[in-house]
């Protein structure tokens, strides 16, 4: 799947601010009028020498500063605090991405909250933890599912109605952004609300995007089929219907049924085909053969013949609709 990249520290209003608080006289002669205590004229130096050449190294500066002249109220603790403050947030949004690449989830969503509490529309975090919590919860972790899936479905509501993040990576534009997001959101709710999850991982399927050709994509789409709408309409079925004569009702019941196992149907094969013979799909591919060919039995009357080619055409078709 997707892999974060690091994002550089936008200092450009950092920059702008040490000019009006420094103004063309220079921190060193300020300083020379001000003071006689070198340990701050050199701290502060030390600041202004590093600031766009080595940011970090003027952080450290410019915090050894406000540690050892915290009492001091003026242009130059009042500059200093603001500096450190805009370069922390920077550098959040920097580490944000480094910290779901090392799968490190406790610390992104800390970072993540501290970003959004600063920033509370900041449309590249609510997508990057929207998508780490898939990332979490397809490495058994789980904890962050319901984080995530706020964040998810806050950034699709901001891309849908028309924002734009500050940058697109690690997703190629907006309609890629949306498939893995919508995947998340599916992946997210399968246990929970298959319902939900159907709907998602349709949305997640039509966007142009490597989604669209992933074999799990339609695997979950197949569960979501199985554990909601199948499993509500089959219990339903049984309990009205079930040994007793056939009715216009109890047909028409089964016809709306059987519309569901072709959808689970067309979902198998298309993960199934979407695998192709990639050996570490080769256990998946047979289980889903195994399911794909039980329910195609069903509506064959017991017979499996053109379950094969069924398979090698089902990415060639449209995606069906929910029923």
């Amino acid at each position: 799947m997707k892999v974060f990249t690091g994002r550089p520290i936008v200092m450009g209003f950092l920059l702008m601010l040490s000019l009006v608080v420094l103004g063309s006289s220079g921190a060193g002669v300020a300083f020379g009028q001000e003071t006689d205590d070198q340990v701050k004229i050199d701290t502060y130096k030390r600041f202004v020498d590093n600031r766009v050449a080595n940011p970090s190294a003027a952080y450290q500066a410019a915090r050894d500063y406000l540690q050892k002249y915290t009492k001091d109220k003026d242009q130059y603790t009042d500059y200093l605090q603001k500096w450190v403050m805009f370069y922390e947030r920077d550098d959040r949004k920097k580490k944000l991405p480094i910290l779901i690449n090392e799968k490190n989830f406790a610390e992104a969503y800390r970072t993540g909250t501290k970003i959004l509490t600063d920033e509370p529309d900041y449309l590249r975090a609510q997508i990057d933890l929207g998508y780490a919590g898939y990332l979490a919860a397809s490495a058994k972790n789980e904890t962050y599912n319901t984080e995530a899936l706020g964040y998810a479905k806050k950034a699709i509501a901001a891309l849908e109605a028309g924002k734009v993040p500050t940058e697109w990576v690690p997703f190629k534009g907006k309609d890629d952004t949306l498939a893995y997001l919508y995947y998340a959101v599916g992946f997210l709710t399968l246990k929970t609300a298959p319902d939900q999850a159907l709907d998602s991982l349709l949305k997640a399927a039509r966007f142009e995007s490597d989604i669209k050709k992933t074999p799990s994509t339609y695997y979950f789409l197949a569960i979501a089929y199985e554990s909601g709408p199948y499993k509500t309409m089959s219990a339903a079925f049984q309990t009205n219907y079930a040994n007793k004569p056939e009715t216009p009702e109890s047909k028409a019941a089964l016809e709306k049924l059987n519309v569901v196992i072709d959808r689970i149907i067309d979902a198998y094969a298309r993960a199934i085909a979407a695998a192709g013979t990639d050996p570490k799909t080769e256990q998946s591919r047979k289980d889903w053969q195994a399911q794909l060919t039980n329910y195609y039995k069903f509506r064959h009357d017991g017979s499996d013949a053109g379950v094969n080619e069924y398979i090698a055409a089902a990415l060639q078709k449209p995606l069906p609709p929910k029923p």
